[in-house]
């Protein structure tokens, strides 16, 4: 114990006096979550579009108005049907809604009455978004105007509610997520450097001509930057919860318990690559590599992992992020499911268990094998 404590006082004055770890655990998480908070947006509140209405009945207008109401919706009114089209095709506007001339006189009869809704399928996801708002906007019209009651009513009436995030606002799900890739890149990046930096400096060679052992050392890199890692975890959460306001209906115990074994795995990924490779370059291109891509792109954070080629859903089941994700959305906004907590714990904790034999197998008690 008192040689493991000793390294471990060791690693800790290393830290203190590189300032790169200090930046890696607090200043590089603070510049991600404010990136994803004000960088990224998946909420499209203003789509510009056109409005172009042939209907001459006054009860019209009231719809037209409505567009210039919405507050996802920068509608713009235009007179000739070719100057939308020029405008889609130029990418100045997303979409357009054209209201027919008898759009008004087929309501009053009772009759299905036609709106043409266009949209710019270049970009998917605003198209999607283009139609939605603008039957949402239609929907809504119909339901309040003199027409409500010669239309004729489908039988099943949704009635919709949504859980856990109510105002769809998706920074309530980014932010924690994100912490996910965050934590990646810590725990990676913190521990990839470590023992390739003491073979280039040759403190290595000094430490194996003591009586220290192999695992004595792999406990020295793992408590230090463990304790390091746990910390960022803590300010990371405080920013979310405290500072951007995201909603935390978990609990704060099982949050720590879970990310602690996520954790436990990057550090065993970015021990693995330093004793690998034994070089400070290669170990933090390859950490980068492994480490921020596949939990950004193949997490699930940004795409849906069901939605991927079959090929990269099987490759995301050997991703730790994937299963931190999951756990600490559910935690975040719909609160402690046993379910999600047990199982992910144990896609944590397998992988980490691994990792750390592997770190053990491959760290170097001699100079020359």
């Amino acid at each position: 114990m008192k040689i493991l404590c000793a390294l471990i006082k060791k690693e800790f004055f290393q830290i203190i006096r590189d300032p790169s770890s200090i930046l890696i655990a607090f200043v590089l998480p603070l510049i991600s979550i404010i990136i994803y908070m004000y960088g990224i947006n998946l909420d499209t509140v203003k789509v510009t579009m056109g409005i172009k209405n042939d209907d001459a009945n006054p009860e019209i207008s009231t719809l037209i108005k409505s567009f210039g109401h919405s507050k996802y919706i920068n509608s713009i009114i235009y007179d000739n049907e070719q100057d939308i089209i020029k405008n889609i095709t130029r990418s100045k506007i997303k979409g357009a809604v054209i209201i027919p001339n008898d759009f008004s006189k087929k309501l009053s009869k009772g009759q299905n009455a036609d709106a043409i809704v266009i949209t710019d399928g270049t970009d998917v996801n605003t198209a999607n978004y283009v139609q939605n708002y603008s039957m949402q906007i239609l929907n809504q019209w119909l339901s309040i105007s003199k027409y409500n009651n010669l239309i004729r009513k489908d039988i099943v009436n949704p009635s919709i509610r949504i859980w856990y995030n109510q105002d769809l606002n998706s920074h309530y799900f980014i932010l924690p997520g994100s912490l996910a890739v965050t934590m990646t890149l810590i725990g990676i990046l913190l521990t990839a450097l470590v023992i390739a930096r003491e073979w280039e400096r040759g403190t290595m060679e000094a430490l194996l001509s003591t009586s220290v052992k192999k695992i004595d050392i792999v406990l020295g890199k793992y408590i230090p930057y463990f304790i390091l890692g746990m910390l960022s975890m803590a300010f990371n959460v405080f920013m979310c919860c405290a500072v951007f306001k995201v909603p935390f209906r978990g609990s704060f115990v099982i949050l720590f318990t879970v990310s602690s074994l996520f954790l436990f795995t990057s550090l065993g990924i970015g021990l693995l690559i330093s004793s690998i490779l034994k070089n400070q370059f290669l170990a933090s291109q390859i950490s980068i590599g492994l480490g921020f891509l596949p939990s950004l792109l193949l997490s699930g954070l940004m795409f849906p992992i069901n939605s991927m080629p079959y090929f990269f859903q099987y490759l995301t089941m050997i991703l730790p992020p994937r299963y931190f994700i999951t756990f600490i959305e559910s935690e975040f906004m719909a609160g402690t499911v046993w379910e999600i907590v047990f199982i992910n714990s144990i896609f944590l904790s397998v992988p980490g268990i691994i990792l750390f034999c592997a770190v053990y197998a491959k760290t170097d008690m001699r100079l020359n094998k």
